[in-house]
């Protein structure tokens, strides 16, 4: 009974938690932590995001510590940042909201990192966009996982999106429609100190803040290698 109630207080908590206010310090924290999720993903290559997607890619957007919950009804929300490969190099970060749901009969609560990679021009607008659901207004795919993810046959055909997942350590694609991605603009103007538009950082009009660059440097690390293997 003990154990019924927390998970049913962890679920009701899942909205609350979308409207609880960040600091700045917060969102420095959450760039960290997403810089964290790239090394430890990618110190792994038999088990990472293969090279020939790494090659493509025209965004990337880290959420790390997603939290699902259920208790008949389920649900999830997580924060992550995206930045976008650009004509010099990868752009400054801007912060994003995920949010989905689901009915059955379920129980359970985790915490899972997830990494979303635009490959193509038609997910690089998707994230311009005030709010999508993946599977809806985006088509997205769960990402192979390997050197080369040739296992993969259609994805460079019929996705914009390709979706990872990591919990206990185990780095997979994962299934993600139904799941709607948002612009956190309060978060992004917090971290910038003044407003600005997703498209013009995407786009890299706006410098790096000092404390995203290692975040930025470690994508560029990874995927600015693949494009020039």
């Amino acid at each position: 009974m003990k154990k019924t109630l927390i998970l049913l207080y962890f679920c009701c908590l899942l909205p609350i938690t979308a409207f609880a206010g960040s600091t700045r310090e917060s969102l420095q924290a959450r760039i960290d932590a997403a810089k964290i999720v790239l090394d430890e993903i990618m110190a792994t290559p038999d088990n990472s995001i293969p090279m020939n997607i790494l090659d493509q890619a025209t965004c990337v957007g880290v959420v790390p510590g997603l939290k699902k919950g259920a208790f008949v009804f389920g649900g999830q929300y997580g924060q992550g940042v995206v930045t976008c490969r650009t004509g010099h190099g990868w752009s400054a970060p801007v912060f994003i909201r995920m949010e989905g749901g689901s009915f059955g009969f379920q129980i359970g609560a985790q915490s899972t990192d997830l990494v979303l990679v635009a490959i193509n021009d038609r997910g690089f607008q998707d994230l311009l966009k005030n709010k999508f659901k993946i599977g809806g207004d985006a088509s997205a795919a769960a990402g192979p996982v390997g050197r080369s993810g040739q296992a993969a046959t259609d994805w460079k055909m019929s996705a914009e999106l390709l979706s990872y997942s990591r919990n206990k350590g185990l780095f997979a694609g994962i299934d993600l429609d139904g799941t709607s991605v948002s612009q956190n603009a309060e978060d992004t103007e917090l971290y910038f100190g003044q407003s600005q538009t997703f498209e013009s950082i995407l786009r890299g009009d706006v410098a790096v803040p000092q404390g995203a660059v290692p975040f930025v440097t470690t994508v560029a690390q990874y995927f600015v290698a693949a494009k020039n293997r």
